[in-house]
């Protein structure tokens, strides 16, 4: 039967059932003309090539009437072959819809999807790729997302796992359920993060891949998935393909569970790039839909902007591209569930048009149109707050609300406990919050994502067992990733059964885990830092998806788990170690609420402006007292939450005395031996070189 198209409307991009049919929408204001080209189930058989009927502002739409769910389709876009001036359409290339919601196939690098010829860049490649190619299939809406879960920026804390990696392993999860969305929410996976007490879920990148040709020729993937190809949809890869279900409806279920767990969700995405690389990379999606309306295109425009470092970078500052991206971010809140997002090298989504030089704009349209989204405003939004462009640094320079990974707290601990090169001011700024980067009149004291390891670079473990990087898995010739870690290998690169360098390197763990979760600003821990997991020392193992980043938990350091569970429990328990308000100099004025901030010496005296600089000073005492906030609670219970705190700071490589305040003091936290039994303290008491300790004025319980 011959289908026809009928002129439709630009309310929605994509694919989308209405009564009686399915609407279809596509951005491409340069095209010529645009044809839906529909398959049969197995996406191997063309079955009819559909002209588009109307274009409006630049959108192709019609309906089909009769359409439902299960169609799979791709689009095929008509217009001038001219790379030089930023065209690239190929009819003979068949496209992936940009807003497609579930993906059939997967882009195994062949070159057939190459839009020019192999080896001459400047002629367009009339080899027809239908049956290789990324198809969409049309899908029905999953029902309205619940509410989800709210934390209170002043308790949050952020646990940033991966899919895959968390429970590929996991002995009490089933074996087909290993390394899936199924697999995260099992019962054993969702006791784990409970159990440690993480309030925020950040999930590693879900949607749609298609790895890079050079991997896939090494045999390796981009496991991380910072290499999308299709926004909307899940990656099939993490569905265990359970009778019945879907990857969409799976992912749905997984956070579905987390949320049930009391869980925060946010998911990690990634709008600034896209898997199709530079000028020589295949045309999937949006380079051959409109390939100088969705990328940044240098004056050369043959050549793409590359802020990224992954050879593109996605043009938000197009109306359409932006309508593209917000849409997908609601669709991840509406159907998913999600709470928020994640931004990867967020500067490069607010950086000004070619007239203010590509610069990072406070009013970039994106960040305009976050703010008063309906839907989004109320999501919890965090920046990874630097690209590779012109001014590409901007930590602190986000809008009021959002969140941003703080690489000088990174840094500054590293460096003081690992290096022995940063002085205490440096120490107590970080501790402090950073307020020198969030400016305390517009940015709220939660600002700052505190953390000692992510994603990108050395696990904690390998952080203290190697002095260099190695990426020889990679297929890079160990060039790849930060040659600069500020890490430790304690006398042995590597792993070692020598006694004292074993606990040596457990208390470096535990006392970066305490300053973490300790400083004012939002802690977030890496999974499996609390188990000791390594990566043979790969700090770059973006395209590992083997043993080397999957969590071993068979081997897991139990005793770091509780530890790190201890820190967390105590912080939930003491107000004044939540980033509920900047903490105050000492003699100001507080309110309820307010925490007040004195340093000290070991022995108790102030510190010089001398001290603060001084090499030979490594340890401090720093005390945090302030006005009860539990005005409605009996007053034992306001006591024991608004307890002063003491973190006693030992920098050094040798024991230091420290006398305290006048009163009773309860020890919480003991780094250096991993002691979390609350503790009373006489006057004066002595810590271990390089160590922390959490005291209150109140036992815990």
């Amino acid at each position: 039967m011959t289908l026809r198209l009928q002129p439709s409307h630009t309310r929605t991009l994509g694919a989308h059932l209405e009564s009686g049919g399915v609407h279809f929408a596509l951005a491409a204001p340069n095209a010529h003309a645009v044809q839906l080209c529909l398959f049969d189930a197995q996406g191997q058989q063309e079955t009819q090539r559909l002209d588009m009927p109307a274009c409006t502002d630049g959108v192709w739409h019609g309906w089909l009437a009769g359409a439902s769910a299960g169609l799979v389709y791709g689009w095929r876009v008509h217009g001038p072959w001219d790379p030089a001036n930023g065209h690239r359409f190929n009819p003979a290339k068949l496209l992936l819809d940009p807003c497609a919601r579930a993906v059939l196939g997967r882009y195994g690098g062949e070159d057939v999807h190459l839009g020019h010829v192999p080896g001459d860049p400047a002629r367009a490649d009339p080899r027809d790729n239908a049956a290789q190619a990324l198809k969409a299939c049309v899908v029905e809406d999953l029902p309205a997302a619940r509410a989800g879960v709210r934390v209170a920026p002043a308790e949050r804390v952020i646990y940033e796992l991966h899919v895959k990696g968390f429970s590929a392993l996991h002995p009490h999860i089933p074996q087909a359920l290993r390394g899936t969305y199924a697999g995260l929410a099992q019962p054993a996976a969702l006791a784990h993060l409970q159990r440690l007490g993480v309030t925020t879920v950040c999930l590693m990148p879900l949607a749609l891949r298609a790895d890079e040709v050079r991997l896939q020729r090494l045999g390796l993937s981009n496991y991380w998935g910072y290499s999308p190809i299709a926004w909307n949809a899940p990656e099939t890869r993490y569905w265990s393909g359970q009778s019945g279900s879907t990857p969409r409806s799976e992912l749905r279920a997984l956070i579905d569970a987390l949320h049930h767990a009391g869980l925060e969700v946010i998911l990690d995405v990634v709008y600034n790039h896209t898997g199709e690389t530079d000028e020589l990379g295949p045309t999937l999606s949006l380079r051959g839909v409109d390939n100088a309306t969705y990328y940044q295109l240098q004056p050369q425009a043959q050549y793409y902007q590359n802020w990224t470092g992954c050879g593109n970078c996605v043009n938000v500052n197009h109306p359409l591209v932006l309508r593209t991206v917000m849409d997908s971010l609601r669709g991840w809140v509406g159907e998913f569930g999600v709470d928020g997002f994640r931004f990867d090298l967020a500067p490069v989504l607010a950086r000004g048009d070619a007239a203010r030089q590509h610069q990072f704009a406070h009013n970039a349209a994106f960040l305009m149109a976050a703010a008063q989204d309906p839907v989004l405003r109320d999501c919890l939004l965090v920046a990874e707050p630097w690209d590779i462009g012109p001014g590409g640094y901007q930590l602190g320079a986000f809008p009021p609300g959002w969140l941003e990974w703080n690489d000088r707290f990174r840094d500054v601990q590293r460096g003081f406990w690992l290096q022995r090169c940063e002085r205490l001011a440096a120490l107590a700024q970080r501790l402090a919050g950073s307020s020198d980067a969030f400016d305390p009149q517009r940015r709220g004291a939660h600002s700052s994502v505190n953390l000692v390891t992510a994603h990108d670079g050395f696990t904690l473990r390998d952080l203290v067992s190697y002095a260099q990087r190695h990426n020889e898995a990679n297929g890079e010739g160990n060039r790849d990733g930060h040659g600069h870690n500020l890490s430790v290998n304690n006398g042995v690169e590597g792993p070692s059964e020598d006694p004292a360098i074993v606990a040596l390197r457990q208390r470096q763990q535990r006392v970066l885990l305490a300053v973490c979760v300790l400083a004012l600003g939002t802690p977030m821990l890496l999974a499996g830092d609390e188990i000791g997991h390594t990566q043979q020392g790969n700090n770059n193992a973006y395209c590992q998806d083997n043993a080397i980043t999957w969590l071993n938990w068979a081997q897991a350091d139990h005793a770091l788990t509780d530890f790190v569970a201890a820190l967390l429990r105590v912080r939930r328990k003491r107000t004044r170690l939540r980033a509920g308000a900047w903490w105050q100099d000492a003699g100001a004025a507080l309110v309820p609420g307010q925490t007040q901030a004195l340093w000290r010496r070991p022995d108790g005296s102030a510190l010089t402006p001398s001290d603060w600089h001084d090499a030979q000073q490594q340890a401090l005492q720093l005390r945090l007292s302030g006005m009860a906030t539990g005005a409605d609670a009996g007053e034992a219970q306001a006591t024991a939450q608004d307890a002063d705190c003491l973190l006693l700071v030992n920098g050094s490589d040798r024991a230091q005395a420290f006398v305290l305040p006048t009163g009773a003091w309860f020890r919480h936290i003991d780094s250096a031996g991993g002691d979390c039994q609350d503790l009373a303290l006489p006057p004066a008491v002595t810590l271990a070189p390089q160590s922390l300790w959490l005291v209150s004025a109140a036992r815990l319980d």
